[in-house]
């Protein structure tokens, strides 16, 4: 897995202690099975739903077409001997052994904060180390959780049912009935992959239900509706998928009866990215509906009203959460339903029954400003808890709801952090999780409660790197066309800068994905600790400062995301923190297809490329598993106006013969079902052909991720780490 994507997802799994809300959860991928199916964003709900698709669209005239079979024979003999090259090359550096181990030391450390879900009466963890390669979930009692080894109770062995049924299942969540917490829908994955098997399970007795809920494997969208009921989307055959290759119709799956007869409910359009049922409770409140998204940033949810499906009256780009009887609408466009205007990326609620009635009856809970932005909500009983960014830097806010009346209160959290809260039990208390990490200090686990000012610390994790004498620095780039795009630097304090530091710039700029300081362990042992300097950049394309920020990237304007990074790499050079010589770039996925277009756009400004689980043919990316789903970020390459500008930057087809090129590292999966490992095999094999400097390595297993276990993250992060330092020292 990417280091610092990995770590993110360390420090935010907090959250999933609750239901949270749509803005909240764009990265944790094992959080889907445990949350309903409403509260997920379009980034989280796509990543983790449907089958795989392929047609010859765009490829008459692509040589390298056959390493798009992902499987195949001749495909794999490719990928085997590109692999036997790269290791050979990287595992002989001397840096590579100890730099392994310590990483997979820093993966396996008991002080790592396990972060919890409160389930009943028991906190819930998912847990991986070197006893348990594949984890346990596991679970104790908050008095236990308080202590510094806390006793934990084994619910289920994923490396146990490994050897029992001869597979190589992957955890991959819990969904869990509300407001029981009693049962939950199990989600297993085959090597790492998004399709998973889903199995029911019974938390009294540790097992999995006789004669309970089973769907075969598939990337579907399912969620109870009642303990005998699931909303069930999935693959029934012709017609039932989205031309993106998602569930199109939801269905009502009763206990004991065969999935493929559950009767359908709803049905979305062909074109459509996808649709699926929900069942939301909060605080005894119960909200069932069907929610359809025609695009990736868009969606209509109807409600179930008398027992027919109503659309909720809504901007179709705007998202919708639940709190007791309000419903939550988190803005990415200006909005004017009354009276009032509200600006994109506000919070508003109002009673569900007002808003059918038409009624102007909004409050805000959350307006931006130039600099400030909702990350993210969740909720406690009584109160919506706010993760707000003011310049990138966490400074979360609660909103208390006292009869009919919003009251805000404030929290008290140390300065200069990311800070986020989840809340603990919504149904039954005003609990809270807080996270308190940065670049320097190890991440903290604290329990809050709304109205009371102290927290609790529960958790610290320990120091894996040394961080004595570095730095963190927030500075701005001038991108071209004027805006002025922050960063994050992090370095050693008495180091002279005079061009020579070995740097590494990261970036991903897209689908509103906020660039949030962290304590990334692995970056500080493989990168800090060696005298380098760390560059967190936070372009446009992303969510930093809210949807217009992410807007300003979007389609036909995606060169801005580009130019920003351009921007802040030229800014590392003119203030002489590095040189084009010892400046490198590392991006994943859509931060995988920045580094594409980084290589082929200015060669000249970097001195080694690390390029993971990459989007690399804009051509075909749309017909290549979950590519089509992405067209509201990208465009459409089938539309010729839309080609027009994606052509302009898509890696695959601006590669120059006689271009010189820097030094790159392409990762990726096999096993990835969400973005097609034909985009790095296609690229890499045409750059080898014209002889350019290229490593290559592709995780037999792993999913989108890169990896499935400790040992496989600890190898992609340190044979990244060796390619870049060896080469930009």
């Amino acid at each position: 897995m990417l280091a610092l994507r990995m770590v993110r997802c360390n420090k935010e799994a907090v959250a999933s202690a609750a239901p949270l809300s749509t803005t909240t959860r764009p990265l944790l991928q094992d959080a889907f099975r445990r949350t309903p199916m409403y509260l997920t964003k379009p980034l989280l709900a796509l990543a983790l739903l449907t089958g795989i698709t392929m047609n010859t669209h765009a490829a008459e005239n692509d040589p390298y077409l056959w390493l798009e079979d992902v499987e195949g024979e001749k495909s794999l003999a490719w990928v085997r001997a590109r692999n036997a090259e790269s290791q050979k090359a990287l595992e002989s550096d001397p840096s590579f052994k100890p730099l392994y181990e310590r990483l997979l030391a820093i993966n396996n450390a008991s002080d790592r904060i396990p972060y919890v879900r409160k389930l009943g009466e028991h906190f819930y963890n998912f847990w991986k180390d070197e006893q348990h390669v594949r984890g346990i979930w596991r679970r104790t009692t908050l008095t236990k959780y308080r202590k510094a080894a806390p006793q934990w109770e084994t619910v289920l062995d994923l490396d146990a049912l490994n050897q029992t049924e001869n597979a190589n299942w992957v955890w991959k969540g819990a969904d869990c009935i509300e407001p029981a917490q009693d049962r939950c829908l199990i989600s297993l994955s085959r090597g790492g992959g998004d399709a998973v098997e889903v199995r029911e399970f019974d938390l009294g007795t540790r097992g999995f239900v006789k004669d309970g809920f089973v769907l075969p494997e598939a990337k579907s969208a399912l969620g109870w509706k009642d303990r005998d009921t699931l909303y069930l989307g999935t693959d029934f055959g012709a017609g039932s998928m989205t031309e993106s290759g998602y569930p199109r119709t939801v269905h009502e799956w009763k206990r004991g009866t065969p999935w493929q007869q559950a009767p359908r409910i709803f049905e979305a359009k062909p074109a459509d990215v996808y649709a699926f049922g929900f069942s939301s409770h909060s605080a005894g409140f119960r909200h069932d509906g069907v929610t359809r998204v025609p695009s990736f940033f868009e969606n209509e949810t109807h409600l179930f009203r008398d027992g027919t499906l109503v659309k909720v009256p809504k901007p179709d780009d705007a998202e919708i959460d639940f709190f007791h009887d309000y419903a939550l609408l988190s803005l990415r466009s200006d909005w004017k339903p009354g009276k009032q205007r509200f600006a994109a990326g506000s919070l508003v609620a109002i009673k569900i029954d007002d808003l059918y009635a038409g009624k102007d009856a909004f409050a805000v809970l959350f307006a931006p400003t130039a600099k400030r932005s909702l990350a993210g909500h969740s909720s406690t009983r009584n109160a919506v808890l706010l993760n707000i960014l003011d310049n990138v830097r966490g400074q979360p806010e609660a909103m208390r709801l006292r009869g009919a009346k919003w009251k805000r209160q404030s929290i008290t959290v140390p300065a200069n952090a990311e800070v986020s809260l989840g809340g603990i039990d919504a149904d039954r208390s005003d609990d809270y999780f807080m996270t308190v990490t940065d670049f320097l200090t190890p991440t903290s686990l604290s329990l809050g409660t709304v109205g009371k000012r102290k927290h609790e610390l529960l958790k610290r994790q320990k120091e894996h790197f040394r961080s004595a004498g570095l730095v963190v620095e927030q500075h701005e780039a001038t991108s071209k066309d004027g805006t002025r795009v922050p960063y994050f630097l992090v370095l050693p304090k008495a180091r002279a800068r005079d061009g020579s530091i070995p740097t590494l710039l990261y970036g991903y700029g897209g689908f509103e994905v906020s660039e949030t300081p962290g304590y990334y362990a692995a970056a500080g042992a493989g990168w800090l600790e060696r005298g380098g300097a760390f560059v967190l950049a936070n372009i446009r394309g992303g969510g930093e400062f809210g949807p217009k920020w992410h807007q300003a990237a979007l389609k036909a304007k995606r060169q801005n995301a580009y130019d920003d990074f351009i921007a802040i790499g030229e800014d590392l050079i003119t203030s002489k923190i590095t040189s084009s010589k010892h400046l490198g770039i590392q991006g994943g996925s859509n931060g995988g297809l920045l580094m594409g277009v980084m290589y082929t756009q200015r060669p000249d400004l970097w001195g080694a490329v690390l390029c993971e689980v990459p989007l690399l043919d804009m051509r075909r990316y749309n017909q290549l598993l979950a590519g089509a789903s992405w067209m509201g970020e990208y465009g459409d390459p089938d539309v010729a106006e839309e080609w027009a500008f994606i052509s302009k930057y898509s890696p695959y087809h601006n590669v120059a013969k006689d271009q010189t090129y820097p030094p790159i590292l392409f990762t990726t999966s096999t096993r990835d079902d969400r973005v097609h490992p034909g985009h790095a095999r296609k690229m890499a094999a045409k750059l080898l052909d014209l002889g350019k400097n290229v490593t290559y390595y592709e995780n037999i297993e792993g999913g989108h991720g890169g990896s499935t276990n400790n040992q496989q993250a600890a190898f992609m992060d340190a044979i990244g780490y060796v390619f870049l330092w060896e080469r930009l020292r």
